[in-house]
């Protein structure tokens, strides 16, 4: 394939596994402190739900284009320019998932120790009745994995920026 669309999609992947790992980041260390230091539990949990919602959606399509742009490169590539560290980026991207299925993991461990459901606990929330730090909990465990997502996605674009860089593009 030509060498402008392999650049491209090199340049692609690298732009979106930035923004990933800068955004992890950024959610984890100056997003998430604030909400854990709400004073009432309704406003933090609404907060909090809607921040998961729409980081879950941000963060997919992001890691899909910069996983699809890595192995598209890789794909189109010459067999002499086939380079290994768009697979190695490329399993980055993967890691961070089994990061993301570990913490769904943990959090619904969480859940189920305290014998309820995430629903419950956000009904109950809005009356009032849910102690808060069940809440905190599970934002701990969500910035912890958002911060071991935002560690892998920086080694993957540290490759990636060495790689783009090595490649001469």
């Amino acid at each position: 394939m030509s060498r402008p669309t392999i650049f491209a999609s090199k340049f692609v992947g690298t732009i979106s596994l930035g923004l990933l790992t800068g955004s992890s980041l950024a959610l984890s260390s100056l997003t998430l402190p604030p909400l854990l230091s709400l004073p009432t539990l309704p406003p933090a949990l609404a907060s909090f739900t809607t921040l998961r919602r729409s980081t879950a959606t941000y963060q997919t399509a992001l890691a899909s284009l910069a996983a699809t742009s890595f192995l598209l490169a890789y794909t189109l590539s010459p067999r002499s320019a086939k380079h290994p560290y768009l697979l190695w980026t490329t399993s980055t991207l993967l890691a961070s998932w089994g990061i993301g299925w570990w913490r769904q993991d943990a959090e619904r461990e969480l859940t189920l120790e305290e014998g309820r459901s995430s629903t419950w606990a956000r009904a109950r929330a809005e009356s009032g009745e849910v102690n808060g730090e069940v809440v905190r909990e599970e934002m701990e465990v969500w910035r912890l994995g958002q911060m071991l997502r935002g560690g892998v996605w920086a080694v993957g674009w540290g490759m990636s920026v060495v790689g783009i860089w090595g490649d001469g593009a």
